[in-house]
């Protein structure tokens, strides 16, 4: 099963952002105590570089849009906006996901409104990651015994 959290966390000085992979799950450090502001600006630029070295696809309707689509490059941007219900707003459409983020919240609201709203963009079953030849998706995976 696939899964995206967002951590609010102590980074190594000058850090504001990161983010890891690894099977079934990306992990996204926000800098805690950074401004807002300055934490979506470098993490706009972390994820544009994750998404040019990751395998993360989109289905569209009966399409997989991936970071090499020629028309549609799959893109995910941060955007501050005045008063947003919730704090912030998804919107996803053919090839890219907007996040809208009230600039009033801390960097540590901002983390922990993120993960309920990733969960439901990745609920929606469009979102898939090639790792290591094996395909995740949001389908449960089979419980092995040992």
């Amino acid at each position: 099963m696939l899964s995206v959290t967002y951590e609010a966390v102590s980074l190594a000085r000058g850090r504001l952002a990161d983010i890891d992979e690894d099977r079934g799950r990306i992990r996204v450090r926000v800098a805690k105590t950074a401004p807002l502001a300055d934490v979506v600006r470098q993490l706009n630029i972390e994820i544009d570089h994750f998404l040019s070295t990751s395998q993360l696809f989109q289905l569209w309707k009966d399409e997989i849009v991936s970071r090499a689509t020629p028309d549609c490059s799959l893109s995910i941007i941060h955007l501050l906006h005045l008063e947003q219900p919730e704090g912030i707003v998804v919107r996803e459409k053919r090839g890219i996901v907007t996040t809208h983020i009230d600039p009033a919240l801390t960097t540590e609201q901002f983390a922990a409104a993120m993960n309920p709203a990733i969960e439901e963009i990745l609920d929606g079953g469009q979102w898939f990651q090639m790792y290591a030849g094996e395909i995740i998706d949001m389908s449960p995976e089979e419980l092995t015994e040992v």
